[in-house]
């Protein structure tokens, strides 16, 4: 029997879109090459989901591969991307109450930085979790089964009484190789996640 959710946060609970983000900074033309390169997709940004690269240094060494002109624009995104473009995901947040008034308990396990207990609070619905786990405050990422570890440790949960939602399809197997239930978000459809979540015993209206 299903007795809790798990959620992912980027891309289920809100959007984490890398267009929108530099859109909200007013970040064009050649600029927008060069932030997408140096700062989203490099190892930079993962070592600071995974807690093991302090801010400011990170901010450093994307800086010191960026034209001056872009600095101010790096500590921005790094510091307070998420006021400038983290959109919650329509119907999630009444779902999420839904859920918590049919008795289940709500978690989270997020490849994030240490900072999301910052913000975490500004998501709509993030009243309703009994519970939090994320990669940089733990020094892991999904989908090492590590940190689904975590989750199941620190909240004294059964793999098996966990139901699974995630936006990358790795991250839904890793934890249905330990025993959870899962599912992959697609396309923000709160209507396809609803009959999933039925489809899984889960106790929850059309």
């Amino acid at each position: 029997m299903i007795r809790n959710i798990v959620f992912d946060m980027g891309n289920v609970l809100v959007d984490f879109d890398v267009e929108a983000i530099m859109a909200a900074f007013g970040i064009e033309g050649e600029d927008r090459e060069l932030i997408l390169r140096r700062v989203f997709m490099t190892s930079l940004w993962t070592a600071l989901d995974r807690g093991v690269v302090e801010r400011d240094e990170a901010e450093r060494q994307m800086c010191a591969r960026l034209p001056e002109r872009l600095h101010g624009t790096v500590h921005s995104i790094l510091s307070d991307w998420w006021n400038c473009a983290m959109r919650p995901v329509p119907g999630m947040e009444a779902l999420i109450r839904e859920l918590k008034e049919q008795g289940y308990g709500i978690y989270l396990l997020s490849n994030a930085t240490a900072e999301q207990a910052d913000y975490f609070k500004l998501i709509p619905g993030s009243e309703y979790f009994d519970g939090r786990i994320t990669s940089g405050e733990h020094k892991l990422l999904k989908p090492e089964h590590e940190l689904y570890e975590k989750l199941f440790e620190i909240y004294s949960l059964v793999p098996e009484e966990c139901f699974f939602v995630d936006d990358g399809p790795g991250n839904v197997e890793a934890g249905e190789r330990l025993g959870m239930r899962g599912t992959v978000f697609w396309k923000r459809n709160i209507k396809w996640l609803r009959e999933d979540m039925r489809e899984a015993g889960i106790n929850i209206s059309e």
